[in-house]
């Protein structure tokens, strides 16, 4: 069973060692990797103020400076799983996590970058910036890595179960081409948006603590806060239904 996420946009500050493309999931995404960061770096080194912001999608001068100072083959690295700090993986929390529940996730938690494309919980990345859905040199880096990753994830994720948390957007990255399965999480009858992320942190979270290894061992799962409401199936999705108490 495999669990896919989005990234998040804030990014953990710092990091240890250098970082090399080439060793993150799929060696053959390298050169494409390679590429993308080679615009993104001679953006940086432009140093243009306007390039800059839309590069980043930010709008504060003190937000962009941050990250215009950091080339990421010169910046140290951590894990995904921690470099990423938006809401769904403050709840996941993976320090508090014991050690086997944390090699759980590095073995089943795949996460898709915006520049780096599909990693690895555990893949050691570099603090950067790149707006969700920008462009790179004219290069949109969903697109290019749909194509060249698209057949790598089919055979990675084979014939097992296929836990999918990203959101929308990220269907452009990858689309399962086996049946799979999402969230919805509901409050009086209505779509729970913003802390829908805060939720499937929430949900990954229990799924490491209880090692879950199958979808049918997930619905068995009691999770405090969220009732089971319903399943639906269409096609290759599957849909579980949560209230939120």
């Amino acid at each position: 069973m495999k669990i896919l996420l989005a990234p998040s946009e804030t990014k953990r500050p710092e990091g240890e060692g250098s970082f090399d493309p080439c060793a993150l999931l799929f060696e053959e995404l390298c050169p494409l990797r390679q590429e993308l960061l080679e615009i993104y770096r001679q953006i940086l080194r432009r140093g243009d103020p306007e390039e800059l912001r839309e590069l980043f999608g930010l709008k504060k001068a003190d937000q962009i400076a941050r990250y215009a100072h950091l080339d990421p083959l010169e910046s140290g690295t951590m894990k995904a799983v921690l470099r990423y700090d938006g809401v769904a993986f403050e709840y996941l929390d993976f320090l508090s996590l014991d050690g086997e529940a944390q090699v759980y996730l590095e073995e089943r938690l795949l996460i898709f970058s915006n520049l780096f494309g599909p990693l690895r919980a555990g893949d050691p990345i570099p603090d950067y910036r790149l707006k969700q859905g920008g462009t790179l040199g004219g290069i949109r880096p969903e697109q290019r890595y749909r194509e060249l990753s698209t057949p790598l994830l089919d055979d990675l994720l084979g014939e097992g179960e296929i836990l999918d948390l990203r959101a929308g957007f990220y269907d452009r990255f990858y689309k399962p081409a086996a049946p799979y399965t999402t969230l919805k999480f509901l409050k009086g009858g209505k779509v729970v948006s913003h802390w829908a992320k805060a939720w499937r942190g929430k949900v990954v979270r229990q799924m490491a603590l209880h090692r879950i290894a199958s979808i049918e061992e997930l619905l068995a799962l009691p999770m405090e806060g969220l009732q089971l409401l319903e399943i639906q199936s269409r096609g290759k999705r599957t849909e579980i239904l949560y209230e939120v108490e």
